[in-house]
């Protein structure tokens, strides 16, 4: 279904779902000079709406995104997406390159270890396995989303404590694994407690970055391993890593 059109104000399409584009859209809906859409990917159900205009799914590739930017009169694009959801960024480059639709990329900054950090940066799930192999982990929190626990199934002597919002589903074939349920943000208190009771040796995860995460000071304080899978690569394109430059980049556009 198409976003309803505000003929006086320009549209700009925030490609969200997360913290940042929610907070960009309020932002932008409270201001009065732009009309923001909202671009969910439909994965989760019942997603909470942004403030203005919501559109859930798929747009149909480049292709489609560009003819649904130029038939709906879009002024400006912001990439919110998650910092691994980066086939949309693609999309979106291609189809604001085709259509001539100023893009942003609104990314929150990488975690970056610090003293007393014990991390092995990987590039993917492959290499994470391989990283648990070499350091001979034993006991693992798995924080990496229920679409992506399957590669580590392999490790039969590694008992994997398994945390996302849904179950996995289909369940891989793990040899001793926990799945707990469970939606962020955590305290310090409960991640630290968690790794704590559970006897956790190392983490697995996505440097999703942002504000610093409660459970990677937790491993610093209790010498838990971290074992990160660093961000996809992302088309060149003009980025910023908050919600009032992205608006102050919206303001600064000749329409």
């Amino acid at each position: 279904m198409p976003a309803p059109k505000t003929p006086d104000r320009p549209r700009v399409l925030i490609l969200g779902g997360t913290t940042e584009g929610y907070a960009l859209a309020e932002t932008l809906a409270a201001g009065g000079r732009w009309a923001p859409v909202s671009s969910l990917a439909g994965r989760t159900a019942n997603p909470r709406p942004p403030a203005g205009a919501m559109r859930v799914g798929g747009f149909g590739g480049p292709e489609g995104l560009t003819r649904w930017l130029i038939d709906e009169g879009i002024a400006a694009v912001i990439d919110a997406t998650h910092p691994f959801a980066s086939r949309m960024g693609w999309n979106a480059a291609t189809a604001c390159a085709d259509s001539g639709v100023p893009l942003l990329r609104l990314e929150r900054p990488k975690w970056q270890p610090g003293p007393g950090d014990a991390w092995t940066l990987v590039g993917d799930w492959d290499g994470a396995v391989e990283a648990l192999r070499e350091t001979g982990a034993r006991r693992v929190l798995l924080a990496v989303g229920r679409q992506e626990v399957a590669p580590f199934a392999v490790l039969s002597d590694v008992w994997m404590l398994i945390r996302s919002v849904q179950a996995p589903e289909p369940m891989p074939p793990f040899a001793r694994a926990e799945v707990r349920l469970a939606r962020g943000p955590f305290s310090l208190a409960d991640e630290t407690a968690l790794l704590r009771d559970r006897a956790i040796d190392t983490i697995v995860c996505k440097n999703s970055g942002g504000a610093t995460d409660a459970k990677l000071t937790a491993a610093r304080a209790l010498g838990v391993r971290v074992v990160m899978r660093d961000r996809p690569r992302r088309p060149e394109t003009a980025t910023v890593p908050t919600v009032v430059a992205a608006a102050e980049w919206l303001d600064g556009l000749s329409l």
